[in-house]
């Protein structure tokens, strides 16, 4: 991190606003929550998630002004905290004083406050972070990370406070940033991934919690009551030899200790299934894989992996899919791999409920990653493949055994057919991820599998278990891998973005009415996506609608958590404002085959019978949607 000179706070003068502790008590109450989170992004991610949480928190409870200052003045922006003084005042002493957080000690000169551990808050027992977020804030704090101080603050400033560059540029020269160019020109070089800031990964508000080291603070204990035996415990907690590393790599000291515990950290009895295992068993998922990759009987590398699956130290990078426990493994767990893949050593878990994944680099344990997800009642389908490891953009996949061959295919493109992808001893070659992809979407590369039992499609939603890819009417869903359910797909795999970190199990494709346009020229297709999950709860429908010779479909209506488009209730109804090659404005609906009729209300008032409905309307034009279904329920709009 570079250092850089921080300068003395702005002075009282006519022309700037005078600001009393009142004042910016008030501005600090109203947005403390965003001050927090502005901290926590620009803080040295160095000190730990834990250090990072409640060093936030102390620097904004300490950015009240001691009596009367006076804020800088800084230019109107398009929030609600415009033109507040107060507000200005309190946000600028706290990026200024985590900067200053990021300096380097030096010698001969008094540590500022900043530097320091935080006196206030203090949380004893427990240590505190946030929430994990998708892949997509894993790899945003990743690039932050890497910039220095000051571009970590051009860049939230930027996409948390949307202050233009000229505002961000006096923001930093008033902080104390000797050269705001260059940090803002060091910003640039990081995705303008804005609203990822306003996510649960960077959110120090909203907290998990651990315990500490259990049987460390019960030494310590004992320590405060025995200096002889405190000087013993300190050197065999502290005196590690080497880089700091013990037997355990990145794990932190353990807090169980107990029969089961133990088993399940012991590398001598992990579960390692037959190779022809699968070809007998009544069931066919991820429980009759066997073990593969040339590290299975590296002792050292499964213990590591095991120790930091069962407490994982501050350093490692934990994620875990929506509703996925991220605690130790109940028992010895089953080996699905383990292996050098790319840069990486890679070992994958299987404990019945989940699919763990552990990697760390191939020169150390720095760095180190533990990823969950859910795996439950995987079919033979679902458990077809895992993640085995993501890098420049690609990603390579660990088949089941039953898996004959592997290719690559776009689903924009169905009739470009599918590109061979070798196989070896079940591990892919790598193909491009479309969930690493940044800017406009032209490809969706998803992975083809063939078995004895058929073709099937299985897309990277960035987590470690692919999403199956099916069309259909509900109930009646089949593989997306036929010329007829390409030709579906293809219009809509962008949409598959949306789906990206929630968990998603498989995702149906369902034309449910095809709808002649007003102007003659051709009929559009009413396509409605269903993202189931394994947890059973969170699904995301999205209705579409493509019109002839587009290349996209555009999304009508959205909805979460709700039974439509789905096998309980296969029924939908959606509309859009839709503009003719003449330039006129129609309001068109479609409902599913079995819709009697849709009535509008509104700016739109009409009723058609069966399920298209299509009326003259004006741009921006506000209607309600409502249908009844032949038996005579009634449906309403999807969103």
């Amino acid at each position: 991190m570079q250092s850089q000179d921080v300068a003395p706070r702005p002075t009282s003068s006519a022309s700037a606003p005078v600001v009393d502790v009142e004042q910016a008590e008030a501005a600090l109450v109203e947005h403390y929550p965003r001050l927090v989170r502005l901290a926590y992004l620009v803080l040295p991610p160095g000190l730990g998630r834990n250090r990072r949480v409640l060093t936030a928190h102390a620097l904004t409870q300490r950015a009240l002004p001691r009596g009367r200052a006076a804020a800088s003045v800084i230019p109107a922006q398009s929030t609600g905290r415009d033109g507040d003084p107060g507000y200005a005042f309190v946000r600028q002493h706290v990026l200024r004083t985590a900067l200053e957080a990021g300096l380097p000690l030096r010698r001969r000169a008094w540590p500022k406050r900043s530097q320091l551990p935080p006196l206030l808050p203090q949380v004893w027992g427990l240590r505190l972070f946030p929430r994990s977020g998708g892949a997509d804030e894993l790899a945003l704090d990743q690039r932050l990370s890497a910039l220095s101080a000051a571009a970590r603050a051009a860049y939230v400033l930027r996409g948390l406070e949307r202050l233009p560059d000229s505002d961000v540029h006096h923001v930093l020269r008033t902080a104390g940033v000797a050269d705001p160019d260059a940090a803002l020109q060091e910003a640039d070089g990081v995705p303008a991934q804005y609203p990822l800031l306003d996510s649960p990964e960077f959110d120090p508000c909203s907290l998990q919690a651990r315990p500490t080291d259990l049987m460390r603070r019960r030494q310590h204990l004992k320590a405060a009551l025995a200096a002889a035996a405190a000087v013993a415990v300190c050197g065999a907690l502290f005196g590690l030899p080497g880089d700091g590393w013990g037997p355990d790599g990145a794990a932190a000291p353990p807090y169980a200790q107990n029969p089961a515990a133990q088993a399940a950290l012991d590398p001598n009895r992990l579960l390692k299934v037959s190779p022809v295992a699968w070809r007998s068993a009544g069931r066919t998922d991820f429980s009759v894989w066997p073990a593969r990759g040339d590290l299975t009987t590296d002792r050292a590398l499964l213990r590591r992996a095991l120790a930091v699956w069962a407490r994982p130290g501050e350093t490692v990078q934990v994620s875990a899919t929506p509703g996925t426990p991220s605690g130790g493994p109940p028992g010895p767990p089953q080996l699905l791999y383990a292996g050098n893949v790319d840069t990486a050593r890679v070992v994958i878990f299987h404990d019945g409920l989940r699919v763990a994944r552990y990697a760390e680099p191939r020169d150390g344990t720095a760095g180190a990653a533990l990823d969950f997800a859910r795996a439950d009642g995987a079919s033979r389908i679902e458990a077809s493949a895992v993640v085995l490891n993501r890098t420049d953009g690609n990603v390579r996949y660990l088949t089941a055994p039953w898996v004959r061959a592997t290719a690559e295919r776009d689903l924009l493109k169905p009739g470009s057919g599918a590109m061979d992808l070798p196989l070896a001893d079940g591990v892919t070659a790598p193909l491009a991820s479309p969930v690493t992809r940044t800017g406009a979407c032209t490809s969706w590369n998803v992975l083809q599998l063939t078995d004895d039992s058929g073709t099937r499609l299985m897309t990277d939603l960035g987590e470690l278990v692919p999403a199956r890819l099916t069309t259909g009417r509900p109930g009646g869903t089949h593989d997306a891998s036929g010329a007829e359910a390409l030709r579906t797909w293809a219009p809509f795999g962008c949409s598959l973005g949306d789906l990206r970190g929630h968990g998603v199990r498989s995702v149906n494709a369902w034309q449910y009415a095809e709808q002649p346009l007003p102007d003659a020229s051709g009929t559009a297709a009413w396509v409605c996506t269903r993202g189931e999950t394994w947890r059973g709860g969170g699904e995301r429908v999205l209705a579409q609608f493509h019109t002839p010779g587009g290349r996209y479909g555009a999304v009508a209506a959205k909805a979460e958590n709700v039974a439509a488009c789905g096998a309980r209730d296969p029924h939908v109804l959606a509309g859009v404002l839709w503009k003719s090659e003449a330039g006129s404005w129609y309001l068109l609906a479609a409902g599913s085959r079995d819709t009697a009729s849709i009535s509008t209300t509104g700016a739109v008032a009409r009723t058609a019978r069966g399920n298209l409905l299509a009326a003259a309307a004006e741009q921006g034009a506000q209607t309600g949607l409502k249908g009844t279904l032949a038996d005579g329920r009634t449906v309403k709009s999807l969103g």
